[in-house]
């Protein structure tokens, strides 16, 4: 009989695409998903992924299989969910989604002083909204907000995508170029520096260069590092340049490790919200985790 967990590490895997992704997804090891996946390539009698240097491939028998058995293991998830809610009357269960670098920055540090059981869940915010929409998240916080009737959004804060460089980085060049207001050299300088990025997730520098520039950036970064917070940690004390939101780098910024480089000539900001069911039996509970998050963002 084939373990559900296989089918678990197998879907964790077809999404991020990567065994360190599955396994952060599901919170347990890399060697214990390879485990799984070999162990169901073993039952079904062929390989499902191609291995290549930074990707697992979905092969076309893979593909075949992640058809037939996402549906049928959502409805298990939600339901193994919903019964882990009955059977926890007294100590309830609450589902946040949010990006990694706003849990670590925001939630993190606080999260075993809450009265409740929480589970975090990260991942593209189009997923999240769906997913609070059927009840499988009850919090998500979000800088995009849906059209489902069922969900409420609560504008609590905003964030700047700035320009950040290391502290060695020498911008004089660019700061006389934009006093200039030369918009092409001011390109010309940004396209020659060291840039840095996430896997997948290119939307802040393309929205950045779009309205700033008039263009999509047609190059990308030199360096591809897990998530912002590593942006961050890499650029302290060095050289390189990133587009991120100012928030996630104030602290960095005032010890003197990373300098905002431009702000852009129009200011890129995102409102984020509180998104969340209107009927919901966590009310309390979310009370609490919003009113958390707000004092946070005021401290940042």
């Amino acid at each position: 009989m084939v373990n559900l967990e296989w089918y678990r590490s197998f879907k964790a895997i077809y999404k991020t695409g990567t065994l360190t992704g599955a396994a952060e997804n599901l919170f347990i090891s890399q060697p214990g998903v390879s485990l799984h996946l070999s162990s169901l390539e073993s039952y079904v009698g062929y390989k499902l992924f191609e291995r290549t240097g930074r990707k697992m491939i979905p092969t076309e028998k893979g593909k075949v299989l992640y058809n037939f058995i996402v549906e049928p293991l959502t409805k298990l998830e939600d339901a193994e969910k919903h019964f882990q809610k009955s059977t926890e009357k007294h100590t309830p269960t609450i589902s946040v989604g949010m990006c990694f670098e706003t849990f670590q920055i925001t939630l993190e540090q606080y999260i075993s002083t809450l009265p409740f059981n929480v589970i975090i869940r990260f991942g593209e915010y189009p997923e999240m909204l769906d997913q609070l929409d059927k009840g499988i998240l009850d919090l998500i916080i979000t800088p995009q907000k849906g059209n489902s009737a069922n969900v409420e959004h609560e504008a609590f804060s905003s964030e700047t995508i700035v320009l950040v460089g290391g502290i060695e980085t020498d911008g004089q060049t660019f700061d006389s170029l934009v006093k200039k207001k030369d918009l092409t050299g001011m390109e010309t300088w940004l396209k020659q520096q060291k840039w840095y990025g996430t896997a997948g997730d290119m939307e802040h520098l393309l929205r950045f260069w779009q309205l700033n520039f008039g263009k999509h950036a047609d190059f990308r970064p030199n360096y591809i590092v897990p998530n912002l917070n590593s942006i961050v940690r890499c650029l302290s004390g060095g050289k390189g340049l990133a587009i991120i939101p100012d928030f996630l780098c104030k602290k960095e910024v005032e010890e003197g490790k990373v300098k905002v480089i431009w702000e852009g000539i129009s200011k890129l900001t995102n409102t984020l919200y509180f998104g969340c069911r209107k009927n919901t039996q966590y009310a309390s509970e979310i009370h609490i985790i919003k009113k958390l998050f707000k004092e946070v963002m005021v401290s940042i």
